[in-house]
């Protein structure tokens, strides 16, 4: 059975973007950045919203291909294109190379099928995707970022029941950064 974790940067507060959709705030140290290449290693698949699918193919597909960066963010971009990339949405008509777009309305069963009947790490991005999944969602990996925004879009959604985790391991990076890696109980 597979697992299903949710990473992201975030603010202090709790917001992955501020209330104008910006997260440059939230741009990764070398540190930060090594932690989010370890997640990217062992994740089998890539699950994405279309918002953030957009955001990390433009950006992550052309630098593997211009292959420029520094070695770090290199690396990311070359484990990104090797990751299969699941692309959950109604709007989009086609996806890029390595990737495989699946509707909204079969999202659940989609993703709860692949639970079932695959092994590894999938890695669930796009608040919007994560939140009409949480339940399913085995562990969070936060990188908490020393600034406030004062509102935006959150990290976790509004819950109906507490999410009861165990913090697995915790770091402060370069820069202030915290990293938190909590488990489902």
């Amino acid at each position: 059975m597979a697992t299903i974790s949710y990473a992201f940067g975030i603010s202090l507060d709790g917001y992955i973007e501020d209330a104008d959709g910006g997260f440059g705030w939230s741009a990764p140290s070398d540190e930060a950045h090594r932690i989010s290449n370890e997640q990217t290693r062992a994740a089998s698949t890539f699950l994405f919203g279309r918002h953030i699918y957009e955001i990390m193919e433009e950006y992550w597909t052309s630098a593997a291909a211009r292959g420029d960066g520094t070695p770090v963010e290199a690396e990311f971009a070359r484990l990104y294109v090797e990751t299969p990339r699941i692309v959950f949405s109604d709007t989009l008509e086609s996806v890029g190379e390595g990737c495989r777009l699946v509707r909204r309305a079969d999202a659940r069963a989609e993703v709860e099928r692949l639970k079932r009947e695959t092994a590894g790490t999938m890695a669930i991005a796009g608040a919007a995707l994560a939140a009409s999944m949480i339940d399913l969602i085995d562990d969070f990996r936060l990188l908490v970022y020393p600034v406030a925004v004062g509102g935006g879009k959150p990290f976790f959604p509004a819950v109906r029941e507490a999410l009861d985790l165990t913090l697995v391991e915790s770091r402060t990076l370069d820069g202030g950064i915290l990293y938190m890696h909590y488990e489902r109980r």
